[in-house]
C-alpha cells in the first residue's frame, strides 16, 4: 500500500473514530451538563484539535504541492474538517486550563474574544470546504491559507509554548 493510500485511510479512520465519539459523547455531554473529569475534556479538545490538523495538514501539503493534488482526497478532508471544526470549544470548561495542557487561562478570562476566534475559523472551514468541492486549486489555497491564518491568531493568543 503506498503511503498517501496508508495517510488516507488512517485520516478516515481517525475522522470515523471522532464522529462515533461525538455520536456517542455529545448526548453524554448534554446530559450531564459536562465532563467527568477535567482531564476528559482536556483529551477530547486534543483528539478533535489533532484531528484538525491532520486534515487541515493534508489539504495544506496538497495546496503546497508537497503532495499531488486529489479532488475526491481534497472534498474528503475539507467535509472532515468542518466536521471536527466544532468539537473542541465544547471542552474548554471552567478548570481545564490546569493539568496537561496548552491552553491559557487568557480563553476563560477572553471569553468573548476566544469564541469569536472559533466562529470566524469555523467561518473560513466552511469557506474551504466549498473551494474544495469546487475542485479549483487556486481557491483551495487561498482558503487554507485564511483557515492557517484564523488557527495561527488563537494560536498565538491562547496557546503557551512548548
Amino acid at each position: 500500500m503506498n503511503q498517501t493510500k496508508e495517510n488516507r485511510i488512517r485520516g478516515w479512520m481517525l475522522s470515523a473514530g471522532a464522529a462515533a465519539c461525538l455520536a456517542i459523547g455529545v448526548p453524554v455531554f448534554a446530559q450531564s451538563n459536562g465532563f467527568a473529569k477535567i482531564e476528559d475534556a482536556i483529551r477530547y479538545r486534543q483528539s478533535a484539535l489533532y484531528l484538525q490538523n491532520y486534515h487541515l495538514g493534508r489539504l495544506g501539503a496538497m495546496a503546497n504541492g508537497r503532495i499531488p493534488f486529489d479532488p475526491k482526497a481534497a472534498v474528503e478532508h475539507a467535509e472532515a474538517l468542518a466536521a471536527v471544526s466544532k468539537l473542541p470549544f465544547m471542552a474548554f470548561v471552567d478548570g481545564s486550563d490546569k493539568g496537561n495542557t496548552r491552553a491559557k487561562p487568557e480563553i476563560w478570562t477572553e471569553k468573548d474574544k476566544f469564541d469569536a476566534g472559533a466562529i470566524k475559523m469555523q467561518e473560513e472551514v466552511a469557506k474551504l470546504n466549498a473551494a474544495a468541492k469546487s475542485g479549483n486549486l487556486a481557491q483551495i489555497k487561498s482558503a487554507v491559507g485564511a483557515v492557517g491564518k484564523s488557527c495561527k491568531s488563537c494560536h498565538d493568543d491562547y496557546q503557551r509554548a512548548l
